[in-house]
């Protein structure tokens, strides 16, 4: 954070008017609350490595911005349950900002709900999204975090963000979908997506859900650039072109064998289980 300087009227200049002098609000709320005033130096942040569980999750309740975030991140690093319900109420306690810049305390918040993870840091992060107490580029944040954690949001909600402006939203929305039908028209709409990865994730998103006419692009998909999001999803939807492609990719990224393996086991063609079972064998 740079220090801010002491501005002095200059040599010569005329004075300014009443409106120079008020005193604007919203400069001052942009200003950060570590300053006590013109010419100070940072806070040094809180020791968060040096508190026990209890003690960071107090302290988490009542820090400004540069403690919350770290004390954030260190909640997420320890993998801490019990601070689940504090960074619920860090996010709630920003609500309405960050429509258009990102808030660091819910953004922080966010971060270590998805490394936490776990049945209540999915809750919690499907509530604040369906509350819509993040918006922004926390809501792109959230988003992407539940697609990680497999958050159920309701359908209502995720045909929402299926229609979003952000391309970021648009493909975790893919990610968090469910074979109901209200949505699948809205991902067949996003075959078509200006975006590539939301292409691509609204065809993952049919291939999970066994819609076989995703089937094509997904084969392409994968010998353009295989992923293992693409791997997964044609585990599905696997004909005998597939179940090859699938076993050549085990064969050769070495990065991507377990899943390749793993999506082999779960294709019900016949000549998956024979082609797993050799490269298996030659290990």
């Amino acid at each position: 954070m740079r220090t801010p300087t002491n501005r002095f009227p200059g040599q010569g200049k005329p004075p300014r008017d009443a409106s120079d002098r008020q005193f604007d609000i919203f400069k001052a709320k942009e200003r950060p609350a570590e300053w006590d005033h013109p010419g100070s130096q940072p806070r040094q942040v809180v020791a968060c490595d040096k508190l026990d569980d209890s003690t960071l999750v107090a302290a988490l309740t009542r820090a400004g911005i540069r403690d919350c975030v770290a004390l954030a991140a260190e909640a997420g690093q320890r993998r801490l349950a019990t601070a689940i319900p504090t960074l619920d109420t860090v996010c709630r306690r920003h609500a309405g900002f960050g429509a258009e810049r990102i808030v660091p305390e819910q953004a922080a918040a966010v971060d270590a709900l998805a490394m936490i993870g776990g049945p209540d840091a999915s809750l919690t992060l499907a509530r604040l999204i369906v509350q819509r107490v993040v918006q922004g580029p926390c809501l792109q944040r959230s988003v992407a975090a539940a697609a990680r954690l497999g958050a159920k949001l309701p359908s209502g909600r995720v045909v929402e963000l299926l229609h979003h402006d952000d391309p970021k939203i648009r493909a975790d929305a893919c990610r968090c979908a469910r074979p109901w039908p209200e949505v699948l028209p809205a991902l067949h709409v996003l075959l078509d997506d200006g975006h590539a990865d939301v292409r691509k994730a609204a065809a993952c998103a049919l291939g999970r859900m066994g819609r076989s006419e995703v089937r094509p692009l997904l084969v392409r998909y994968l010998r353009e650039t295989p992923t293992a999001e693409l791997v997964d999803a044609v585990a599905a939807v696997a004909d005998e072109e597939c179940v090859v492609l699938l076993g050549r990719i085990a064969r050769n990224s070495a990065e991507l064998r377990e899943i390749a393996l793993d999506a082999l086991d779960a294709a019900e063609h016949p000549r998956a289980a024979k082609i797993a079972a050799a490269l298996c064998k030659n290990r």
